[in-house]
């Protein structure tokens, strides 16, 4: 919630600066219940507004993680770092600025000496936020500072255990992903074995198919050149027994002194049925 110091403020002031002690502490308690804390993602913030003596306003946020409490805040042309004071009822505390990655927008952390002066104070004052100094009410910052710090803490808490989870889960993703990733490279190892000793057994089976073709052309021409030896041998073993037959006949015939052996008429002539003549011995 945004809170603004002017002639309205001073009204206030006024007013609850009376005698009566009760309406004296319900406006501390309306001022002290001013700080809206605001979650954000790992933080939690609490806005104020800064006003100038011309009503010129600049806001502002107070964030917290739970162990530090920053001032955010928009500036054109802010230093990339810096080293600014803020005044707390006129007194100043420096602090480190630096620029975060947004436009414009940086962040001065604010240290535990410029906190325990907020936190006791009455006004904050700027002024190097514009032309003109600007300044807001700190009123009920004590508590506002604490229960910015709690909130934070518990944001803060909260975050980590989210980003811890998912830390886990993609630790879990990247470990189920190599797994996955080594699985599938030892079945493509072993597929491209498996596929190795195929094709090797393929190839066996081809060069023995090869192998056997030829030891088949090689009996079928063993046995062709056998067959060829044993007609060979069948024709010469029949001139052989023709001759013989022819001798015997010449010899049967003719004698020693017959016709030679040309005028003798072939293997199994007969020109006539005879009786052959048998001497008695």
């Amino acid at each position: 919630m945004m809170r603004k110091i002017g002639v309205g403020a001073l009204f206030l002031v006024a007013a609850v600066a009376g005698p009566a002690p009760m309406m004296v502490a319900k406006a501390a308690a309306l001022e002290t219940a001013s700080w809206a804390i605001t979650p954000e993602d790992a933080a939690c913030h609490t806005d104020l507004e800064l006003v100038s003596r011309s009503g010129a306003v600049a806001p502002i946020a107070l964030i917290s993680d739970g162990e530090h409490v920053s001032l955010r805040f928009a500036k054109e042309g802010v230093a990339s770092r810096a080293f600014l004071p803020l005044r707390v009822d006129g007194r100043p505390f420096s602090n480190l600025v630096q620029r975060t990655g947004e436009e414009g927008v940086a962040i001065m952390n604010l240290s535990d000496e410029t906190l325990a002066a907020m936190r006791h104070g009455k006004a904050l004052q700027v002024a190097w936020f514009s032309d003109e100094a600007v300044s807001a009410s700190l009123a009920g910052a004590a508590q506002g500072i604490a229960d910015l710090k709690t909130c934070g803490a518990q944001v803060a808490g909260q975050h980590r255990a989210r980003e811890a989870e998912l830390d886990a889960q993609r630790a879990r993703t990247q470990a189920e992903a190599r797994a996955k990733a080594v699985a599938d490279e030892q079945l493509a190892t072993a597929r491209a074995q498996t596929a190795a000793a195929e094709a090797e057994r393929q190839r066996a089976a081809a060069e023995a198919q090869r192998a056997s073709a030829q030891a088949d052309e090689l009996a079928a021409q063993a046995a062709q050149q056998r067959a060829m030896v044993e007609a060979e041998q069948q024709r010469s073993y029949a001139e052989q027994e023709r001759q013989r037959q022819i001798a015997a006949q010449r010899r049967y015939y003719y004698g020693d002194g017959g016709p030679p052996p040309q005028d003798l008429p072939p293997p199994g002539y007969s020109p006539g049925y005879y009786r052959p003549y048998y001497s008695p011995r």
